[in-house]
Parts: C-alpha cells; structure tokens; sequence
C-alpha cells in the first residue's frame, strides 16, 4: 500500500483575547498612572477614584465614538503592504495617542493663546479651566476641517461607479450613478458647508468655510499622492523594479484618524477639563481601537460580512455632518455615538441575514 500525506492543517487562528491583551496591559498602566496623579491633586481615595471613573468613561466614550473607525482602518490595511501595515499600527499609534489625544489639544491652544509649547503645557495643568476655554473656542474651525474631511470621506465611498455592492440600495445606487458627474460630491459638501454657514455670526461663517475648504483640499491631497505614488509604482513594476509602497494609504490613515478624534478631544471636556485625565482615557481608547483594527484584518471580517464596511462608511458621513453642524448647535456624544452604533449593528445584521440566505462562500 502506498502511504497518502494528510493535508496540511490551516494555521489555528490566535485566540480572541490576545488581540486584546497590550491593550488591557496599556489600561492597567494608564489606570495606574492615574490613580497616582489622583492621589497627587487630591489626598483622598474618593477623589482619586472619582478621576479613575472619568478615566474610565472617557476610554469607552472614545471606543464608541471610534468602531467606525476601527472598521475603516481595516479596509484600507487589508490592501496595504505588510511592511507599511506594521508602520501604521505601531507608528501610527503614536501619532494617534500622543500627537493627537496630548499634543494637538497643547497646539489649539499655544496657537489660539500666542503660547510656546512649555507654556501651553504649564497652562494645561495648572489653569485647566481656561485652557478648556480656549480649546473650545477653535470649535469652530475644528467643526469644519474634521467634518468635511469625514464627509469626503464617506462620500468618495457611495460616489464610485465601480461599486457594485450596495447596501441601502435605494440611496447607494442613485449615488454610484451620479458619481459619473466629476466632482459632484465635492459640489454637494460645498453647499452644505455654505448653508451651515448662514446660520453662524460673520466672522464665525469666515473660518468655518476656510476650515471646511481646508479639509476638503486636505482630502484631495492625500489623494492626489497616492495617485502619484501608484503611478510611479506601475512605471517602475513595468521597468521590472519591484516595489513596495504604502505611504499614501499611512497618511490617509493618519488624517483619518485626526479627523475622527476631534469630536473625541472636544467632547471630553464635558467631562473633565483636566488635561492628563483627558489624556489617559482618550489614550486608553485609542489603544482598544488598535486592537480591533488588528482583529478585523487578521480575521477577514470585512470579507466575510458583506455590508459591515458600508455601515462603517454611512457611520462617517452622519459623523461629518454632526460635526458640521456642532459649529451651530450643540450635539452631545452619546447622540453621536449612538448614531454610529445602530448603523453599524444594523449593516452586521443586514450580512447575516444575507450569509444565511446566500451561503457563506458566495
């Protein structure tokens, strides 16, 4: 008889804690740190735990806010090369924690107040009443280049048409029609800019539509360079040259995830005005957020529900225009959130139900 070799075993797949274990580690740190500077400013247990508990809300207020996030993340990794893959998750995580959850609060205000950095820090912490103030005073501008950077976002997803998945078909194929008229999601984020505008004090209008014009061409740069970078990519791959590149996807990602944390830095000041509370929470999320961004690559998620990255998508462009409109009226978080949340469950159960129907391998 002649001996047959048994197929080979696909490769287990990691168990779901681990995706999450640095991420516990890094609470565990944070929570530390905080129960430390707690018991600095307070003396107390109560106090120290009052801060632990903002800590605590503010991670889950940033992890709520960012599973859209999380999702498109994912779709743009599972197209990146391995090696600018890893740059994004450990480089691009520092430029997420630190630069925008420490450092860009510091700038808003160190350029809003004419402060050099040191100052903008020392006034963090020692006058957080006033640096609240004034962080909250650029709402304006902030309002405008994150929402139209979002909006943009999710529009250039529904206005493609090549996209032959559609999810809310009665919208998303009207829109996957329209697309064939150039820019005319550009032109329609325009108008809402403009009738947002009409409803804000003259100087106020001024640099929310600066602001918005400013993340729309933000927007077209990080395209632009990663047409640029495609084409140099296919000259040199027909020269024979291989190479390897995912600088425009990195970047996308990083003003991406700018975007997405403006809503997270100004909305904690609800509650807390506290710079370092603020920080470790806001961090602690970000970190959670990571973690699930691994998880949705390594496990092909997106693949494997069919309408997850379109509810992702829907939950960016409600995001945009929440973020627009904040300019004028008053939006809590929870509402956002929760905006986010019901898109995305409902675009997971819509898979399902599709998955049963259809079969898992169509």
């Amino acid at each position: 008889m002649t001996a047959t070799s048994a197929p080979a075993a696909a490769p287990a797949q990691r168990p779901l804690s681990s995706y999450f274990a640095g991420s516990v580690i890094f609470t565990l740190v944070c929570l530390g740190l905080g129960a430390a500077y707690g018991w600095s400013q307070t003396g107390t247990a109560g106090g120290t735990l009052a801060l632990l508990w903002i800590v605590v809300v503010l991670s889950v207020l940033e992890i709520s806010l960012s599973f859209d996030n999380a999702v498109v993340n994912a779709s743009v990794l599972e197209t990146m090369d391995p090696v600018w893959r890893h740059r994004f998750l450990t480089w691009g995580m520092v430029i997420a924690v630190f630069g925008m959850r420490v450092l860009f609060p510091l700038a808003i205000v160190g350029i809003a107040a004419r402060l050099g950095p040191v100052d903008a820090l020392r006034l963090s912490l020692n006058d957080p009443v006033r640096y609240e103030a004034i962080v909250s005073s650029a709402h304006i501008g902030i309002a405008g280049f994150g929402g139209a950077f979002l909006a943009m976002v999710g529009l250039s997803f529904f206005f493609d048409e090549e996209k032959d998945i559609h999810w809310i078909k009665a919208i998303e194929q009207k829109l996957s029609l329209v697309s064939n008229i150039k820019a005319a999601e550009i032109a329609c984020l325009l108008l809402a800019l403009y009738g947002v505008s009409l409803l804000l004090e003259t100087a106020e209008a001024l640099t929310f539509l600066v602001a918005g014009i400013l993340g729309i061409a933000a927007f077209i740069a990080v395209e632009a360079i990663g047409t640029l970078l495609e084409m140099r990519e296919a000259a040199q791959r027909a020269a024979g040259i291989m190479v390897r590149s995912g600088l425009s996807g990195f970047l996308y990602l990083n003003v991406l995830d700018a975007s997405f944390s403006f809503d997270g830095v100004i909305g904690a000041f609800a509650l807390s005005n506290n710079m370092v509370i603020i920080a470790l929470g806001l961090s602690i999320g970000a970190m959670f957020v990571r973690s699930l961004t691994i998880l949705l690559v390594e496990r092909g998620t997106l693949a494997e529900y069919r309408y997850l990255e379109h509810g992702a998508f829907w939950a960016i462009l409600a995001l945009g225009g929440i973020m627009l409109l904040s300019a004028r009226f008053a939006i809590p978080e929870t509402v956002t959130g929760l905006i986010g949340a019901v898109l995305i469950v409902a675009s997971l159960a819509w898979s399902i139900r599709w998955r049963r129907r259809h079969g898992s391998d169509d």
